[in-house]
């Protein structure tokens, strides 16, 4: 291999560029003794326009890595997890509630006063199923492989991502018009309470008060848990507390002892879980939940699913293809909505 060939490789493979001054116009000096008007003299009259340049493409550079645009997380899952109910043949459900009931009278041989029993009653829901399509050409994944897309996989990452996004929002928000409820707008969850205003003024909001005044917030949150669960629950109680991310950083403040609300709530609420998800950012103003996930071995709220993704057949067409997804949400299921506190309007 010869000097200029060790540059070319250099140049084109590793990006290193040497100019060497022994090399003019990549013609070799000892090759035309030295005499460079000898090139010169073959050069004809030009017939054809002039021109210094290149197509410009060829001086475009394409970078194989594609960059995905985000989406906003999904959080619903991970609050309160998720279940199967049913498949997507079924339509309603119904969840019953079974409660003791009983009284106590004085002893006697012969009386027969006093009575326990069970009242059971059924909630019912109903399932919403939904779809979407994806559709493509055999030129037009031929075109994309040119740019080195993989069209019909990432027609397949965004039919899923669709799916996922709407069960998501099904789970948070339910389906109007239809016994579908979600975690935040249930009918039986308890009215949220509202903030304390800051000592100097009518303020809730967060921004505007101390670390000492936000844990007062959630100390009052708690507080009213317990009141809804009338002595089921204590602060070694399993608990998520749950408000947006914009909010939770007000939990990074410090109090006069340089200790933060975040190490306050985990002092004193040892199995409390902070979670934050985008909902929380309501158009009520900033909601914070929260949430005793599990009491006697019954979790207190899960979203609910009928199918969570069923892949229709791919149909082929003259030169195309396309294909269903579908799935079915049952929403938010909460168990037992007096374990679920809210605070909203900080």
């Amino acid at each position: 291999m010869d000097h200029i060939e060790e540059l070319h490789i250099l140049a084109q493979d590793y990006g290193i560029q040497f100019v060497d001054t022994r090399i003019e116009g990549y013609l070799d000096r000892a090759k035309f003794g030295g005499n460079f008007g000898l090139a010169a003299d073959a050069q004809p009259t030009l017939i054809s326009t002039s021109n210094a340049g290149i197509p410009a493409y060829l001086a475009n550079y394409l970078d194989p890595k594609l960059i995905a645009v985000l989406v906003s997380p999904m959080k619903a899952a991970k609050i309160i997890g998720e279940t199967k109910k049913g498949d997507w043949t079924t339509l309603t459900a119904q969840f019953p509630i079974v409660e003791s009931t009983g009284e106590v009278s004085s002893y006697g041989d012969y009386s027969n006063n006093g009575q326990s029993s069970v009242n059971v009653n059924w909630v019912p829901r109903q399932s919403y199923h939904f779809q979407t399509v994806t559709n493509w050409g055999e030129r037009e994944l031929d075109i994309a492989g040119e740019a080195r897309i993989d069209y019909a996989a990432r027609l397949n990452i965004s039919s899923a991502l669709t799916i996922n996004k709407a069960a998501n929002k099904i789970a948070f928000f339910g389906v109007a018009g239809l016994q579908n409820y979600g975690l935040l707008n249930d009918p039986d969850l308890p009215t949220p309470i509202s903030p304390a205003p800051t000592g100097t003024g009518s303020s809730v909001l967060w921004s505007t008060k101390t670390a000492d005044l936000i844990y007062a917030d959630v100390l009052a949150l708690f507080t009213q848990l317990m009141n809804q669960a009338n002595g089921t629950i204590d602060q070694e109680q399993s608990m998520k507390l749950v408000l947006s991310p914009t909010l939770s950083t007000n939990l990074n403040k410090t109090n006069l002892y340089n200790v933060n609300v975040t190490d306050q709530i985990k002092k004193n609420f040892p199995n409390l879980v902070i979670e934050t998800a985008v909902e929380y950012d309501t158009a009520g103003g900033q909601l914070m939940q929260l949430i005793a996930t599990e009491v006697e071995g019954q979790e207190t709220a899960t979203s609910c699913f009928t199918e969570k993704m069923r892949a229709h057949p791919v149909k082929v067409g003259l030169s195309s293809f396309k294909q269903k997804k579908s799935a079915g949400s049952w929403g938010s299921i909460i168990f037992r909505p007096f374990l679920i506190a809210g605070m909203l309007g900080m």
